[in-house]
């Protein structure tokens, strides 16, 4: 319970109006529960972090084989991440406000220096699968900054106006299979040799 109304809040009022008390109140706890499983705030966010990217990790990689084809890997990848996201709704908005933080340089060094620590198959097979369909001629070589945003922003940004319910124009909108798949072809030829 401390978890999930941590992240609530979080996603509502944002990492700066996240405080201990808040959350004890939101959980119906004295302000001491909290600290029986998190030293400080600063613990209880990364914790979170940390668990949440091995569950987002292990449900992303479902399925996922690195040396599949360039299409039905990112198939998988986008299956995966697109239930998910709708699974757990909080989620994206959650690591948004982590990415958009001072946390992001940390969690960003941990990434990088401590492979065992959480997301490092999900890492390990992305970059194997970039490779792979590099090597087979399916995909042109680019950085992973570039390929993330062609094969992965579109998603995200139609997840992120489903979840606020709201288009880029303020129209009411509601994610659907059809535009899901629309769009992943349309970036699929965009990637595509």
């Amino acid at each position: 319970m401390i978890r999930q109304k941590a992240i609530e809040i979080i996603v509502k009022d944002g990492l700066d109006g996240f405080t201990i008390s808040k959350l004890a109140k939101a959980c119906n706890v004295s302000v001491g529960t909290p600290y029986v499983y998190y030293k400080d705030k600063d613990d209880l966010i990364i914790k979170l972090v940390i668990e949440e990217g091995n569950n987002m990790e292990t449900l992303i990689n479902e399925g996922f084989d690195p040396n599949s084809s360039f299409e039905e890997g990112l198939r998988v990848q986008w299956t995966n991440r697109y239930h998910y996201a709708i699974k757990n709704p909080l989620l994206l908005p959650f690591f948004e406000q982590i990415n958009n933080s001072h946390y992001s340089q940390q969690f960003a060094q941990m990434f990088n220096e401590k492979p065992g620590m959480f997301m490092s198959e999900f890492k390990n097979n992305l970059l194997n699968f970039i490779s792979n369909t590099v090597q087979r001629g399916e995909i042109d070589e680019t950085s992973f900054e570039i390929y993330w945003s062609i094969a992965f922003a579109p998603l995200y940004n139609l997840l992120r106006f489903h979840q606020q319910g709201k288009s880029i124009s303020g129209l009411p909108f509601v994610l659907t299979d059809e535009m899901v798949w629309t769009t992943f072809s349309k970036v699929c030829k965009a990637l595509k040799k």
